[in-house]
């Protein structure tokens, strides 16, 4: 079968390999009919996270039909159509029955201690082969494969094994309240749904900062109010936009990956850290494979990431709350702890228990009350999947949320 295989530090290919078997009681085959493209999967490619495998299937995000299922799985058959949650989870261990899925002590197989298990990742999440591919093994699928609704459509479902979840979650992380003032930094694929969750929960007003003026378009389009980071100083204008207090909350969408305004007053007001910046850069990623293509650069991580955290502890209000669901690898040392000390912060972070939400928010697309879908901007057949993966790194114009369709 077709897969899409990390090799290397930039370097990932569409091979062909083994079609995936039933190995344990509690696992099913599924027959891939959409996956997608995640801003983590590029932090494997860019070497802003380490130890991956090479021959690792990448991706965590499907729908599919069930074509084979264990002895142990007793609410799925071959047939039903699931999507599958990021997270690998057991559904029977302490902090599983506490729905705390992504911390689950018995599926990484590492031990209780080792963390989160998600597909397609580094060898210390599991490892497990991830979801872009033509079928996966899936563990636990009695567990994180759930029935979709017929009414949701693949490109609906595919949005809730991950994106849709991990925005809900920040912000429940940032503990938005009916008639909070939220700030989101990133408008990337979970950046546009932290903007609609938020909403959900009942914010008054969203003020979203990015510096892609199609994803400043699409916040905008959810009801955001847009802060363009390569125009204005974005701390000064929250400030400035909630009577000079900042706001109650903010979602950190963007993690390690953050981009150092190249003009503006944003761009000056950090000339005096450049050194600083460069360091946290070159101690995050102590190794990459930056590739110079007739279109423009290819893997290179982002130069400041450090910054999304400094400007969300700088612009909360004084006792205001962050919820970061932006990745920050293990490596990663500088988050501005000093600063949000003597403001009285509350940080909250972690992996999404995707399992958490994922029933839930199936039946709000099913009831009508939401369409994820508006998020998708490409579907893209699998067999294409490499240029994708290109133009999403480069961070084009018009590139939010790619799927991808196996087959085609």
């Amino acid at each position: 079968m077709k897969a899409a295989v990390w090799h290397g530090i930039g370097d990932v290919r569409l091979d062909e390999v083994p079609e995936p078997t039933v190995q344990e009681p509690t696992d099913a085959v599924v027959r891939i009919t959409t996956s997608a493209i995640c801003g983590t999967d590029l932090h494997f490619i860019r070497g802003t996270m380490p130890g991956m495998a090479e021959g690792r299937v990448l991706g965590h995000e499907a729908v599919g039909v069930v074509e084979e299922v264990g002895a142990g799985v007793r609410n799925l058959v071959p047939g039903t159509r699931v999507v599958i949650g990021s997270t690998i989870s057991c559904g029977s261990c302490p902090p599983c029955r506490r729905a705390d899925y992504s911390q689950c002590d018995v599926a990484n197989p590492h031990g209780p201690l080792a963390g989160s298990a998600f597909f397609g990742g580094p060898q210390a999440t599991g490892p497990f082969d991830g979801l872009q591919a033509e079928y996966a093994r899936i563990p636990f699928a009695n567990v994180i494969a759930v029935p979709v609704p017929e009414q949701v459509t693949d490109e609906q479902a595919v949005t809730i094994s991950d994106i849709f979840p991990t925005a809900w979650f920040g912000a429940e992380l940032a503990g938005v309240q009916p008639g909070s003032v939220v700030a989101v930094f990133g408008l990337g694929p979970v950046g546009q749904f932290a903007v609609v969750s938020a909403l959900l929960q009942g914010a008054a007003r969203v003020l979203a900062v990015d510096a892609h003026p199609s994803r400043l378009a699409a916040a905008r389009r959810l009801g955001a109010e847009v802060i363009d980071f390569s125009r204005e100083d974005p701390v000064q204008a929250l400030v400035e936009l909630t009577g000079g207090a900042g706001p109650d909350c903010v979602i950190d969408c963007v993690g390690v990956e953050s981009e150092r305004p190249k003009s503006g007053p944003a761009a000056e007001a950090l000339a005096d850290q450049v050194e600083q910046l460069d360091a946290a850069r070159d101690q995050t990623v102590p190794e990459s494979n930056v590739q110079q293509t007739p279109r423009g650069e290819l893997w290179r991580p982002g130069d400041a990431p450090s910054l999304a955290s400094q400007w969300a502890v700088q612009a909360v209000r004084k006792a205001g709350t962050i919820g970061v669901v932006g990745v920050y690898p293990p490596q990663f040392a500088t988050y501005p702890f000093g600063a949000a000390f003597n403001k009285n912060l509350t940080i909250r972070t972690g992996n999404c228990p995707h399992r958490r939400y994922v029933p839930d928010l199936l039946r709000m697309v099913a009831s009508g009350a939401v369409d994820p879908s508006v998020v998708i901007s490409q579907d893209e057949p699998l067999s294409d999947v490499i240029s994708a993966y290109e133009a999403f790194d480069r961070r084009e114009e018009g590139w939010v949320k790619t799927t991808l369709t196996p087959g085609l």
